[in-house]
This record gives C-alpha cells, structure tokens and sequence, in this order.
C-alpha cells in the first residue's frame, strides 16, 4: 500500500528529513526536479528540440521547477522560464537553485508583472508542452492576481501540462478546486501520493499521477501516516492456493437477509456474488411470498422463506428463525432489498444488535440505522457497512455535500466513535476501521454507476466475513476485487450500458487477475 499525505504531513516529512537524517532541504528540492525531469522524458520522448514553457512561483514549488529547467536544458530542450514575481522575492532553497538555472548556458527567465500575461500566453501558444511550478501544496486558499491568469492561460492554452507535485490552484488535502485550478496532463508528485490527486473532484485534474521518491527512506516516508491507497500486494495474501481437499465447508456458509416485493434481484444478486466470491454455501432469507422467485433466479443459493408483513417484506415474527440460521452459519449479509416497510426496518435493527455473527449491513439495513447508530456499540460481533453517499448523510444526519467534502475524516471519525468497519462508496472507496487507518481504493470506472452494484459488493463482502477474513481485509478485497472485476467487465463491454450482472461474473476473473500477480 502506498502512504497518501496531508500538506502538513508533508511539511513535517520535510523537516524530519532535515533535522534526524540529515538531508538538506536543498537535496530534496534537487532530488524531485531530477525525478520529474525522468518522467517528463518518459512521457515526452526526446527533448532535443522541443520548446518546453516553465511557469514558476516565488516558493518552493518554483524551486523544484527552476531544477526541472535546468535539467531539461541539458537534454536539449528549448526552455522559457517566467517567474511570477521578481528574483530578489525567492528565498531558501528555491533561491539556491534559481541562481544555478541562472548560471546554465542558454537560460532564459523572465519576471512576469502586472501587464506581462499576454507574453506569457504567446509562449504557451507556440510551446510543445507546459510545466506548472505555480504553487504546489500550500495553498489554503483561491489564486488571484497574476497566479491566477496563467492559471486560466495554462489551461486556454490547450498544451500538455506537467503539474510538479500538484496542479496548482487544487486542495493537496480534499481535492477541492479553491478557485480557478490548473488541469494536468501528468503530476509528478513528490515522495509520496497527495489526497488532493487521488479525491475527486481533484483526481480529474491531475492526469497521469507518478510517485517520484526524493531520497527518504520509504519506511520514514510511510511513519506516522494513516491514510494508504491499496494496490494488488495488498489482497494477493488473502487468496491463497486452494488446499486439494478442501470441500464446500472449508470456504464458509453465508446467510443473505434480502428482498421483498418488487426487489427480489437484489437478494438475488448479493446470493450469487457471495458463491462468485468463493463462498462454499449461501442461503437467501427471504419473505415467504418472494421466495418462490428468488429460488428461481440462481439454482446454487439455497432459500429459506420466513414471515412476511402485509407489504411482502420480511416480518418481525421472522425474528427467531433468523437467529436460528445465523447462529449455524459463518456470517450474515443484511439489507439489500428488504424495503424501507417500518416493520421491517425494526427487525433490522435488532438482527443488527442481536446476531452473534461477523454482518455486512447494507441499502434498507442501513437506512434502519438512520437514528439509531448507538446500536453499533453493542453489537456482538463485527459490522460492516457500505454505504454510498446518500445513505451516510443520512445516518449521520449531513447533507450528501458535508460527507462528499471530506470523505477520509468522515469515515475515520465514524469508526472510531462506533467501533464499525465502513467502506464510503463512490470513486475512489474510502474504507476505515476503528483503528483509525483509512485505506482508498483505485478500482472501478464510471460504467459501475448502475443498479445491483451496490447487492454485488454485499454479498462480497459477506462472502470474504465467512471465509474468516479479518473486518478490515474484507472491505478491502471487496472493495478492490468489486472495482476490478467492474474494470474487467468495461474492458470487455464498454462503460456504456454496463449491469451489475456483468460485474458479478467477472469477479472470479478479477480474483484470478490478483492471484497471478
């Protein structure tokens, strides 16, 4: 997994560096403008030749692009510098490696004023690509002035952009646009990933991100961190070979409490995607009116009618018999499908309380929830819960808006004060636990923005709790495992009319795809 940074966490990197290891600040910044200057040629091909336009601040961010200039000089490139504001501004080590550009054969630099955008803007009309060294990531708030406006010409100029460890004007720490935001054609960012390159609606600007190290350790660039973006290391172990006589009881049984009139897909569908997850049994719970359907949907789920209210959802009275089944299984899927009726509502809640079971709480079962999450500290076993969006603002009683504009904290904050494992869906998941580790998800594509997406990860996710995976594990091998088999299915069909059933038959693939390697 791969440490994702605040800008203060940052700063603190920067300055540990100095102070206990002993690497100056000015090796860094020469280290980054290395790095980046190998991943432009990467992206670029041979510079020789190529008119390359470098837009640089008064700080740091300006420092790494004046040693980004200096290097592509040296492989050949045509390169303008324009400084945003005067030489004598610059400070530190930005200054040190200013006046080393300065010194090498063919530098050329002007210091933008008042009135100098409209050169600016001819520069970038004639360049072959752009490289953005404007304000990296200590911006709090909106660019103006001068900053501004070549913002708003780097992106009008529509050259390829180099952002150097973020494009300037995006928050290093939401992903939020503060003001008027450079959009990236690469983002060589330094050290380590940012949250503001990987949050959307920042991840859009940012292109093609690359990690470039700047000569930290990597253990002392991950100490202390707490948010990670998973990568396939990470679920690989929790897939291993199949033992040769293993049997239908070595993989665990899963209960799915699911469905009602009119939503017998979705109990379906969480049914099949726990056995496509390696589930060795599955049973559907269903209302004894809809259980005749769901039995027809999928052959290998076995079914189990149970009471039912006037509305055709599951009944309170089904209570007893569902502690019965979950006391003989290994773990218990509850929600998708099971409606909004009061009554059923209530039922969920106390399965949530009383089943003594490792549960992912889902759809309706989350909306049971809604004003009653003091549940979840006394639960008997672990919980997980996937909700989108909508579902936790509404359990938490926010707006969609106040969860979407800092997903990490929200998550964090909601597992540690009700001891639940959580997956917060949408692009890029974010998955906490009560320990207070956050981990993002770099699976999935747009095409998964349909109905039965939700049932698929559910049954998923219940499928890897009765396989004995640790909470945390689950969420995050379903999760990523959802987003590539979602990705495998794109691949094969396009984003454009993708279901969820094209997404559940390809979760076997997706699991085979991270056990190669």
């Amino acid at each position: 997994m791969l440490p994702v940074f605040t800008a203060e966490e940052m700063r603190r990197l920067d300055r540990r560096a100095a102070t206990e290891l002993g690497i100056p600040g000015a090796t860094l910044m020469e280290n980054a403008g290395a790095g980046a200057s190998r991943e432009i040629r990467t992206a670029f091909g041979p510079l020789r030749g190529r008119k390359v336009v470098i837009l640089c601040g008064k700080g740091n961010n300006g420092g790494d692009g004046f040693v980004v200039a200096r290097h592509l000089l040296r492989g050949g490139a045509n390169v303008r510098v324009f400084l945003f504001g005067g030489a004598r501004d610059v400070r530190g080590d930005a200054a040190v490696k200013l006046r080393e550009f300065r010194r090498s054969r063919a530098a050329r630099m002007t210091e933008v004023r008042a009135d100098g955008l409209a050169e600016v803007e001819r520069a970038l009309s004639n360049g072959d690509f752009v490289v953005d060294a404007l304000l990296g990531t200590g911006l709090t708030g909106p660019a103006e002035g001068l900053i501004a406006g070549a913002i708003r010409a780097i992106n009008a100029s529509g050259r390829p952009v180099v952002a150097l460890d973020l494009p300037s004007g995006l928050s290093s720490d939401t992903g939020a646009h503060l003001g008027p935001t450079v959009a990236a054609t690469l983002t060589t960012t330094f050290a380590g990933l940012k949250r503001g390159l990987l949050l959307f609606p920042g991840a859009a600007h940012a292109g093609t991100v690359r990690v470039v190290p700047i000569g930290i350790p990597p253990a002392d660039v991950a100490r202390g961190i707490s948010v990670f973006l998973l990568e396939p290391s990470d679920i690989r172990p929790l897939f291993p070979p199949r033992p040769p006589d293993a049997h239908k009881g070595s993989f665990g049984h899963l209960l799915v409490v699911a469905g009602s009139v009119g939503k017998t897909g979705a109990a379906a569908m969480a049914g099949r995607a726990g056995l496509r997850s390696g589930a060795g049994l599955v049973t559907i719970a269903c209302p004894v009116s809809q259980q005749p359907i769901v039995a027809a949907l999928g052959m290998e789920p076995m079914t189990e009618p149970l009471a039912e209210t006037p509305a055709q959802s599951l009944a309170l009275k089904a209570k007893d018999r569902l502690l019965e089944l979950a006391a003989r299984v290994d773990a218990v899927a509850l929600g998708p499908g099971i409606s909004l009726d009061p009554e059923t509502q209530s039922l969920a809640r106390e399965l949530v309380t009383e089943v003594e079971r490792p549960m992912v709480v889902d759809a309706d079962g989350l909306s049971a929830l809604a004003g009653h999450l003091d549940l979840l500290e006394h639960t008997r076993a672990a919980r997980c819960l996937t909700p989108h969006p909508g579902e936790m603002a509404r359990m938490l009683g926010l707006t969609v808006t106040e969860v979407q504009v800092n997903r990490i904290e929200t998550v964090r904050a909601f597992c540690q004060r009700y001891g639940a494992f959580v997956a917060l869906k949408g692009a890029r998941t974010v998955i906490g636990g009560p320990g207070g580790m956050v981990f993002l998800n770099p699976t999935g594509n747009p095409g998964m923005a349909s109905g039965g997406s939700g049932d698929v990860l559910t049954g998923m996710a219940g499928a890897f709790l009765s396989r004995g995976m640790d909470p945390l594990q689950v969420l995050q091998a379903a999760v990523y495992l959802h987003g590539m088999a979602g990705d495998l299915a794109r691949d094969e069909k396009g984003e454009e009319g993708l279901v969820a059933g094209d997404i559940l038959e390809a979760v076997p693939a997706a699991i085979a795809k991270v056990q190669a390697g």
